[in-house]
């Protein structure tokens, strides 16, 4: 009955179950996220690790904090890896996590926001107090039916929060934020934030490098990063004459890193704690996790979330700065509808990147994964590589790691991407299987070493 629903009823029309979910949420665990303050992220990329950068600069401040994201749910130091396939939950369990939250004494609430989860009304009856984004450019085009589309669930997002009612710091979980505006936070290098910036809103800030801003900044409160230096040891910018150095790797997480100083400085973390905190960043878990159990065999491996070809150029300058004597790439690309248009681009990229491409499934749904795999394919033969001699079409995701591992030398690079610390893969029927490339990877090397 479910699936003929499915298929008769409009998305549109079938998507107001969430509303209810939502609403009924809300409702039975009281109305959490009046009792605490609130911060959504939303964007095309970025969105987890800033969070995770967000939160631990909070947390060295003092404050206790919850977040939910693709990474993992964590409430006041208690940490659960994100097993649900699941980016922004549904059926009332924002607002169960909210409830624990309050209840374990968080001082922030942070939550990663979807624009499918805005569509299918997630967001609702959360009554946010900031709003961040972090990027925008065009993905997830299939889900929506067009770029316009997906940018308007991001903008219903930005109203949304601008139109809530403002919260009074009466409640203990609030009374060390004072005053509590409603506050948006946009990215000045992004050619598409100028709409997400709303006069209904008390405070506006921008983060991002001073040398790429795109948008008139002048009515904006600025977290700009110049004299930006990327080496082996990691980022080194200034913001507001303050010298950062940060052991990370990726030119791109200067931008997660701005937006994270940035939402810090919306509630008054003082710059003493920021570069404290900074300067002793955790690595963000499936981010450019290196495995350094590999080093010993003197080759290294990376494991990354990256699945787009935006993010996989981005871990590539990444490499760029290692130098490795090859590249071994396995990768492939997600079913279900997301994004088919860009399989074949991301086949030409790691082609042209990578001198062994290893292309395996990866979360199907129910697609074909054959089907997958040689579309990605297709993309790699264009720019050269040649099946059975630098290119090569493994099914089993184990089989693809165990192979890449074998054959690694002294010297080599692997990157495993497109799952980063998922801890499930999604396959036909709307089954999952347990998963973690890491510990995958981990065991190939144990049996290498043997």
């Amino acid at each position: 009955m479910k699936n003929i629903l499915k298929k008769i009823l409009p998305k549109k029309v079938l998507n107001y179950k969430h509303f209810l979910y939502a609403f009924f949420g809300a409702l039975k665990y009281g109305f959490p996220s009046n009792k605490i303050l609130v911060i959504g992220v939303t964007g095309t990329s970025g969105k987890s690790s800033t969070i995770y950068l967000m939160r631990q600069i909070m947390e060295y401040s003092g404050l206790k904090v919850g977040a939910l994201t693709t990474i993992d749910f964590y409430v006041n130091g208690e940490e659960k890896l994100n097993d649900q396939k699941m980016t922004m939950l549904g059926k009332m369990k924002i607002h169960k996590y909210l409830r624990e939250m309050v209840d374990k004494k968080c001082d922030v609430a942070i939550i990663e926001v979807t624009s499918e989860g805005v569509v299918q009304h997630r967001h609702r009856f959360i009554n946010f107090d900031t709003v961040l984004l972090t990027n925008l450019y065009p993905e997830h085009i299939e889900s929506h039916g067009s770029f316009e589309n997906y940018k308007q669930a991001k903008l219903d997002f930005f109203n949304y929060v601008a139109s809530s009612p403002k919260k009074q710091n009466t409640n203990n979980n609030l009374s060390i934020f004072s005053p509590i505006e409603k506050t948006c936070i946009v990215n000045a290098n992004n050619e598409h934030s100028t709409e997400f910036i709303n006069p209904k809103f008390n405070s506006m800030w921008t983060f991002g490098r001073k040398n790429k801003v795109i948008i008139d900044t002048r009515d904006l409160s600025e977290i700009m990063a110049k004299d930006i230096k990327i080496d082996e040891k990691g980022l080194h910018f200034e913001i507001k004459d303050r010298k950062f150095d940060v052991k990370m790797f990726g030119e791109h997480n200067i931008m997660n890193i701005t937006a994270a100083i940035c939402a810090a400085r919306t509630i008054d973390i003082n710059w003493k704690t920021i570069e404290d905190a900074t300067r002793n960043f955790k690595p963000i878990p499936g981010r450019i996790e290196f495995i350094t159990e590999a080093e010993k065999l003197g080759f290294q491996v990376i494991v990354d979330y990256a699945f787009e070809p935006v993010a996989l150029k981005s871990l590539y300058k990444v490499v760029d700065l290692i130098g490795p004597e090859r590249i071994i790439h396995v990768c492939g690309s997600t079913g279900g509808g997301r994004d088919k248009s860009r399989r074949i681009p991301i086949g030409k990229l790691v082609g042209e990147k990578a001198d062994i491409f290893i292309i395996t499934d990866e979360d199907p749904y129910d697609e074909d994964p054959v089907e997958i795999i040689n579309a990605v394919s297709t993309g790699a033969e264009e720019v050269g590589m040649e099946i059975g001699k630098n290119l090569f079409k493994i099914l089993d995701r184990k089989e693809a790691i165990n192979k890449a591992i074998d054959m690694a030398e002294s010297g080599d690079l692997i990157l495993i991407t497109g799952k980063g610390s998922e801890q499930a893969m999604c396959i036909q029927n709307g089954k999952m299987i347990d998963w973690d490339d890491r510990k995958i990877v981990r065991k190939a090397i144990k049996e290498k070493m043997k």
